[in-house]
């Protein structure tokens, strides 16, 4: 089964309203005349695309070569201009630099340790201008530990299915998440063809991460939750950063 089918199914899934609220709440925050983002974990392209609708000059990464490949296609079919990088978050020492560097949909959280989120916040430091801007989110704890777990949401259509189950991970403040999907084959409609993966996810408190953004060098951290400018309550389900080098 050709990846671009399964990337296909994760559009489809995938609430495309959170694109318009992840653009809002960044032209919210990035200062006026940003020019260059570099946006992080881009998938399929949707958000990049959005960006570069709104004028912003976009490179975007991913570590997928498949995921860049429908994110050059949609590019090309909303006629705008991205620059689509493969690479890894963890090194962006041949990247460059830029005014402003994204990193949506709780990307972070998909680190194995508090190392490699630090290492991140690290090389975001050193792709920025001087007084550029990072914005981040993540899972909140109580999303983490409260929401996710026993979490479970099934859809289908005449072409696929797709069954979603959360269960608490092994670490703390973790969680597990394993996909299926049932997509019909493309050389025999009466035949549908399973993929299963397993997706785990962690996070930290907001205390940590204030720290690994104070020891990458960040100063005038900003945290909101939950796409508005509110500071985050105990029950915020994703946390956002808007921090400054």
């Amino acid at each position: 089964m050709a990846y671009e089918t399964f990337a296909f199914v994760y559009d489809e899934v995938m609430d495309e309203g959170l694109y318009e609220k992840w653009l809002t709440f960044s032209k919210r925050h990035l200062p006026e005349g940003t020019e260059s983002i570099l946006e992080l974990a881009c998938g399929t392209g949707a958000l990049a695309v959005e960006f570069a609708k709104e004028g912003y000059d976009v490179t975007a990464l991913d570590l997928s070569e498949e995921m860049l490949m429908m994110a050059s296609e949609r590019a090309i079919e909303s006629d705008v201009s991205v620059q689509f990088v493969q690479g890894n978050m963890l090194d962006l020492s041949e990247i460059g630099q830029y005014e402003a560097i994204t990193c949506f949909s709780d990307s972070l959280c998909y680190m194995a340790n508090r190392q490699e989120v630090q290492q991140v916040f690290d090389e975001v430091y050193q792709a920025l201008e001087a007084g550029g801007t990072f914005v981040f989110d993540v899972h909140s704890i109580y999303q983490i530990d409260e929401v996710f777990p026993e979490y479970s949401y099934h859809y289908q259509t005449d072409e696929f299915a797709f069954l979603w189950d959360s269960y608490q991970g092994e670490k703390k403040h973790s969680i597990e998440h394993f996909l299926t999907f049932f997509v019909k084959s493309q050389e025999n409609e009466a035949l549908f063809i399973r993929q299963d993966e397993l997706h785990k996810e962690r996070t930290y408190t907001l205390e940590n991460y204030l720290v690994m953004l104070e020891s990458a060098g960040f100063v005038d951290v900003r945290v909101c939750a939950d796409f508005t400018d509110e500071k985050p309550s105990e029950k915020s389900r994703r946390w956002f950063f808007v921090c400054r080098k």
